[in-house]
């Protein structure tokens, strides 16, 4: 079971400057829910996501990286979770109409080209009350990794194109130091 790099992604989202317990809290994900962690890269979240959702949830493994998603079922059956379905991107996401109470992001918004239509294309698989947590990194200095390749969106676009497709900001969380951390609802009027 051998992928470096979905283990050096589990190792960094494991560090506790990242936070990822208080991230999880903040979630509040519950026993029987389901969630989508889209961009699950080495499947540290999505491992923690099925042992909170139990037997009773679903948690839908999605990235385009097929070698990331093998990793993430050998985890799985390591650990004894059979609560976990990988889903591999290849054009269109496709995933059960109304079935999400959660679609978690982290690190990821930044890959999508058209984030406003990506977002649209999201409420169809989301429950009425489904909300969306997006962790995103923040403008780093020029010469860091996020300032020199572009990996952030800055909070006040998001949370504009976020609403642009039909979302509102429903909570803010600002305790990780180099990401901004917001969770959405449908906008229902």
């Amino acid at each position: 079971m051998k992928n470096l790099k979905a283990q050096m992604l589990n190792k960094k989202a494991t560090d506790p400057g990242n936070k990822p317990d208080e991230i999880i809290e903040a979630i509040g994900l519950k026993t029987g829910q389901t969630i989508a962690d889209i961009g699950s890269g080495g499947g540290y979240f999505t491992l923690r996501f099925a042992e909170i959702t139990g037997e009773a949830g679903k948690v839908y493994a999605v990235d385009t990286n097929p070698e990331f998603l093998k990793f993430i079922k050998e985890s799985a059956k390591e650990k004894g979770l059979n609560n976990i379905i990988t889903i591999l991107i290849e054009n269109k996401l496709v995933l059960p109409e109304k079935s999400l109470d959660f679609v978690f992001m982290r690190n990821v918004t930044h890959h999508i080209t058209d984030r406003v239509e990506y977002f649209k294309n999201l409420r169809q698989f989301l429950k009425p009350d489904g909300k969306i947590a997006i962790i995103e990194f923040k403008k780093g200095k020029i010469f860091s990794r996020h300032g020199l390749f572009g990996h952030y969106v800055d909070r006040e676009k998001l949370i504009q194109e976020m609403k642009d497709a039909g979302y509102l900001l429903d909570r803010e969380f600002n305790f990780l130091p180099e990401q901004h951390f917001t969770i959405y609802v449908q906008n229902s009027g």
